[in-house]
């Protein structure tokens, strides 16, 4: 009996340690390596759509305090770090909220930005956009948050096809991607002109008028520039995707975007 009461002690200790270890593997996994990001909202449309599931390289730029868990890592400013670089898709931390953005960098210290007409100038030179015809996707709730998009052709009924000017921009180091455009004449379409501090960023999202971002201040509750200590890496792979509120509602997965690279 006393045997069997002791075997049945050391299974139960033999699945704890187990346990403990399996998440002090994955806590170091997440710390060091890949970060899981679900993208919350449509400001980076079309690149990541709402659902989109994806793993941050948190390698890519090294790492500070907010590579942990609620900024918890004892770490001053970045160890093992690399520079960004221009059009990267970027998660970082809110330097005021907390939590994490996902959006390209468009701005490197040092640089002016500004925006003329909805187009994007860095250092005085515009980056040319090529019409790319237009984004197409449904009307209706998106997400956990069901967020309904906003379309160039609004009103449109719900079911109906949603229609977002497309464009290819080419930024100075010849990396391009897609844009949209919902409207001319945006608030943030015209902008004073932006100087990029030393050791800071600046952000923009893919989807330019439905996006917080660097041309919004951080005392007017947007993103400002960015310190550097505050990436957290670079998205580089899509693994999978859900239009609906859950993972696991599989009748909308789109399977097209599975495993897709990150432009």
């Amino acid at each position: 009996m006393a045997d069997s009461t002791a075997k049945k002690q050391g299974g139960i200790w033999e699945t704890v340690k187990t346990i403990f270890w399996a998440l002090v593997i994955a806590a170091l996994f997440r710390t060091l390596f890949f970060q899981p990001f679900w993208i919350p909202s449509g400001s980076m449309k079309d690149t990541l759509l709402i659902g989109d599931f994806l793993f941050v390289n948190k390698m890519a730029y090294g790492y500070s305090k907010h590579s942990c868990p609620f900024s918890a890592c004892p770490i001053s400013g970045r160890i093992l770090g690399s520079d960004p670089e221009r059009g990267d898709v970027v998660v970082f931390r809110h330097p005021t909220k907390g939590v994490d953005f996902i959006k390209r960098l468009v701005g490197l210290p040092g640089d002016t930005i500004q925006m003329k007409d909805g187009i994007l100038y860095i250092n005085g030179t515009a980056a040319p956009q090529q019409p790319d015809g237009q984004f197409i996707e449904k009307k209706e709730p998106q997400g956990p948050q069901g967020l309904v998009p906003t379309c160039t052709n609004d009103p449109v009924p719900p079911g109906g096809e949603c229609k977002v000017d497309r464009y290819i921009e080419t930024l100075p180091n010849g990396r391009q991607h897609d844009v949209l455009n919902i409207t001319d004449g945006w608030i943030v379409d015209n902008t004073p002109e932006f100087s990029v501090p030393e050791g800071q960023y600046f952000f923009m999202g893919d989807n330019r008028d439905n996006s917080e971002d660097s041309r919004f201040s951080q005392a007017s509750g947007g993103v400002g520039f960015v310190p550097a200590e505050y990436l957290v890496g670079r998205a580089d792979l899509i693994l999978f995707s859900s239009a609906g509120k859950s993972l696991l509602s599989f009748w909308t997965w789109r399977p097209d975007r599975f495993l897709k690279a990150v432009h």
